[in-house]
């Protein structure tokens, strides 16, 4: 079983448990009047690169990352250095990530939120609207694509953005296929966990224009982040490399 299938395995035992929150979450979805424009924030007037700070305390391949672990400050402080928006990691079992986590930031800061996690269910789409995201992630290599076409219709009904993850030229087809409107490039395989930047080189070129592009992962110097300008990304997705102080927002935006 490689990293994914051993993730998806949990994620639907969490799905279950959820099923029995259906009416309620349904009531606290139908009951939020305002979104955040979580596309619109990608796609800046300057032609500089957008900027999505990641709020994570850990994950399979790099165990603990931040001991000191206040999501709260770490989004405040990313908004305050220029952040266009927050992507909070809410996977427990992995991540050590928690809904909450997204619940607090929405009230700390004004940027558009998305919501990072393996979404499988359109029940995760209601709680991700009661629990305040502005958009979700979608993972291709996670879904069919039936369940792909479903759960985008799903996030646009319930006003949602929706980050379609690639990592191969088929994934991206299908997403394109599927109707998607952000496409993010992750240079992460998810089976392995292996990362490399010219995966986003090498599928750029299949991207038409009028689909917002992101690169997600490994992207921590300043010629990481000229490499993918390069590719005509409109954002990049950062989150270990800020998490350790590896790098910061001020150094990636001198270079966007």
């Amino acid at each position: 079983m490689n990293r994914l299938e051993e993730i998806l395995r949990a994620k639907r035992e969490e799905i279950k448990r959820l099923q029995t929150r259906r009416a309620e979450l349904d009531r606290q979805a139908r009951a939020r009047k305002t979104f955040r424009d979580f596309r619109g924030a990608l796609m800046q007037p300057d032609g500089n690169l957008a900027i999505i700070a990641e709020v994570k305390k850990a994950s399979p391949s790099a165990g603990v990352i931040a001991k000191s672990f206040n999501p709260v400050g770490i989004a405040e402080d990313y908004e305050l250095n220029g952040a266009n928006a927050i992507s909070v990691l809410t996977d427990t079992e992995f991540f050590r990530g928690d809904l909450e986590d997204l619940e607090n930031v929405r009230s700390a800061v004004s940027l558009p939120l998305l919501r990072k996690d393996f979404m499988l269910d359109e029940i995760q789409i209601t709680e991700s609207v009661a629990s305040g995201a502005d958009a979700i992630l979608l993972i291709v290599a996670a879904l069919e694509q039936a369940q792909l076409v479903d759960l985008l219709s799903a996030a646009k009904e319930h006003q949602l953005a929706a980050l379609v993850e690639v990592h191969t030229k088929g994934e991206l087809q299908s997403g394109l296929a599927a109707g998607a409107q952000i496409i993010g490039i992750n240079n992460r395989n998810l089976a392995t966990f292996e990362v490399d930047v010219a995966v986003t080189e090498e599928l750029c070129r299949e991207v038409p224009d009028e689909i917002v592009l992101v690169s997600e992962s490994g992207i921590k110097t300043e010629r990481d982040v000229a490499r993918v300008k390069a590719c005509g990304v409109d954002a990049i997705l950062v989150g270990e490399a800020l998490m350790r102080g590896e790098t910061s927002i001020e150094k990636l935006r001198a270079v966007s």
